[in-house]
C-alpha cells in the first residue's frame, strides 16, 4: 500500500467503533514525504506524500467503515523550558537561536529537544525547567536562514 495524501486527524475525525493501527514514528521522521513503514500490526507501507506537509500525531493516511491507519509519535527526551519572566525568555530564547536549535511552545512552556549544553546554559542562567520524557504532536523543525 503506498500513502500520497493524508485523510485526517484523529482531532477532527470520529473513530466510530474503527479498529486502529499505529504506525510510531520518531519526531525527526514526520519531516521526511517519502519512506517505508510497517505499523504496529506488520503491515508494510509506503508513504509518498505529494504535498510538502510535515506529518502530524493523530493523522490518519488510510480509513474505510471499519479500519484506520494512524501516525503516533514515540516520545522524546525533552527540556521544558519555564522561564521565570520575560526577561529569562529573552535570554533563553536568544541563546537556543544563536545554536538554531528548534523549539515548540505549549502553552506557558518552551520544548526542546534534550541536549546537555542547553541543560548547562539554563541552570548558569538559573531558568527553570525540567527533563520530560514527552510526545509531541509535530516535529522540530530547523528554519532555515543565512548570516549575509
Amino acid at each position: 500500500m503506498i500513502i500520497e495524501q493524508i485523510v485526517g486527524n484523529l482531532d477532527d475525525i470520529s473513530v466510530s467503533g474503527r479498529h486502529i493501527e499505529k504506525i510510531y514514528l520518531s519526531s525527526d521522521d514526520l519531516v521526511k514525504r517519502i519512506q517505508r513503514v510497517t505499523t504496529d500490526h506488520g503491515k508494510e507501507i509506503g508513504i509518498r506524500l505529494k504535498e510538502s506537509k510535515d506529518l502530524m500525531d493523530g493523522d490518519i493516511l488510510f480509513m474505510d467503515e471499519r479500519n484506520m491507519i494512524v501516525i503516533s509519535v514515540m516520545s522524546d527526551d525533552l527540556l521544558v523550558i519555564q522561564p521565570a519572566n520575560i526577561k529569562q525568555m529573552g535570554e533563553i530564547a536568544h541563546q537556543l537561536g544563536n545554536r538554531h536549535l528548534p523549539a515548540q511552545f505549549e502553552g506557558e512552556v518552551m520544548l526542546v529537544q534534550y541536549d546537555y549544553l542547553v541543560e548547562e546554559l539554563l541552570e548558569q542562567l538559573d531558568v527553570p525547567y525540567s527533563r520530560q520524557i514527552r510526545k509531541v504532536k509535530k516535529a522540530f523543525r530547523h528554519i532555515g536562514h543565512h548570516h549575509g
